[in-house]
């Protein structure tokens, strides 16, 4: 009866504040930028450089491992300077680097202006999701209509850049430039409105810092704690952390061993056959979020983990069987969406509920370190593919339940504080 009761008390998740409307926006304009150059960039590399497949893979993959590995330094900047200004500078060098990419021609600058795409990356991301979390309801919902926006991104992106592609590259890297112009226009502009949403405490901390004054205490004890101790001595953050890993260790496949597991069925319609089976996925994903967080209101999170990873497995299976019938394909891509659309926004989620005011950027920065399974997915999973179709679909089938236990752990007793309004971001007196 109270799940009842909590499902028809939830607000209709495209109600969105004007805060959250304005962050949503400025991630549509990332999602749009990234998702018109980053698949393509394979092909313009080892088009415009001597670099073999190998190294080609290692460029790319090292834009998510920068993010992954410096989102820590990038969240704890966050957390002394404020989101808002570390944001700027970082959408001021995506803007510099796709306009440097449009004009460079020299391989070691191509490579290099890459590689930076990853800094900026640390330098926007856990700022973007801070302030979001500042205007998020106590479960996060509104990560899934983030999760929304990359999808419409996934769908959009592609097509702008295959277009501007074969145009030139002053054309395609122009795009992106622009759409990232945009948002830090978006963010200039709207500087007051942002910067209000961070904590009272962070904004008070920053003027202390200008001021000889002593640091705030809290409780007799300075409030300036290491933010590495205080973050990484959080086990249920490291469960999160660990468990994204694993979430996108399985997500990567789709992108990697999928289609060549097809390739060796299908031959030379691989590429039609996965295009469309992309596009489908994009789409459902988009389609099926909002029923989606309607059924985890009346099942719970705990249901919603197990039911994420089920269909996970169940989509491996499809594919397993899709060589005797092409429908098994699609009839897979189904399951996979809904386990996509469900366990993806959750680590986000999850670092929403648990991380305090002070520690949101630290948080949201170590949480990047789940890119890594971006990056071990596809490795390990050509090892696997080569082993043979058993052990592939076998290991992947179930290695995805090893994020349940370390999802379900965010829901352990959570030390008492005292009630307040985050609304009037009153200080917290603990």
């Amino acid at each position: 009866m109270a799940d009842e009761e909590r499902a028809r008390a939830r607000a209709p998740l495209w109600r969105l504040s004007p805060a959250q409307r304005l962050l949503e926006g400025g991630a549509l304009l990332n999602s749009l930028a990234f998702f018109a150059a980053m698949p393509f960039a394979p092909l313009y590399l080892s088009e415009h450089t001597a670099l073999g497949k190998p190294a080609v893979g290692a460029v790319v993959g090292a834009v998510a491992l920068t993010a992954a590995f410096g989102g820590l330094l990038g969240g704890m900047i966050v957390d002394r300077l404020g989101a808002v200004p570390l944001m700027r500078v970082g959408l001021l060098l995506y803007v510099a680097v796709y306009a440097l990419l449009a004009t460079a021609r020299a391989a070691t600058a191509i490579i290099v202006l890459f590689l930076l795409l990853g800094v900026a990356r640390l330098m926007v991301e856990p700022g973007a999701k801070k302030l979001l979390s500042q205007v998020a309801d106590g479960e996060g919902r509104v990560f899934r209509v983030r999760y929304m926006t990359l999808c419409a991104g996934a769908i959009g992106g592609p097509a702008i850049g295959g277009a501007l592609y074969q145009v030139g590259a002053v054309a395609f890297f122009a795009v992106p430039a622009g759409f990232y112009a945009a948002y830090l226009v978006l963010v200039v502009l709207r500087h007051a409105d942002l910067a209000a949403l961070e904590p009272i405490r962070s904004r008070r901390s920053r003027r202390s810092r200008r001021s000889l004054g002593p640091p705030p205490t809290v409780r007799g004890r300075a409030s300036s704690r290491s933010p590495v101790a205080a973050t990484l001595r959080d086990r249920r953050l490291l469960a999160v952390v660990t468990a994204g890993i694993v979430v996108f260790f399985v997500f990567s496949q789709m992108e990697s061993m999928i289609p060549l597991y097809m390739k060796s069925r299908y031959g030379d319609r691989t590429e039609e056959y996965f295009a469309a089976l992309f596009i489908t996925n994009a789409v459902l994903a988009l389609a099926l979020q909002l029923p989606i967080d309607r059924v985890s209101g009346r099942l719970g999170r705990n249901v919603m983990v197990v039911a994420g990873a089920l269909n996970f497995t169940v989509a491996f299976a499809c594919f397993w069987a899709s060589p005797s019938s092409l429908a098994w394909l699609y009839v897979g891509i189904v399951f996979w969406t809904i386990g996509e659309g469900i366990l993806l926004p959750m680590p986000d989620m999850a670092v929403h509920e648990m991380a305090d005011d002070e520690h949101k950027g630290a948080y949201f920065g170590l949480s990047e370190v789940r890119q890594l399974g971006f990056f071990l997915g596809p490795f390990a999973g050509g090892f696997l593919l080569d082993a043979g179709t058993v052990p592939y679909f076998a290991v992947m089938g179930t290695f995805i339940f090893l994020c349940v236990p370390l999802l379900l752990r965010r829901t352990a007793a959570q030390p008492s504080a005292p009630a307040h309004d985050e609304n009037a971001r009153v200080p917290d007196p603990t």
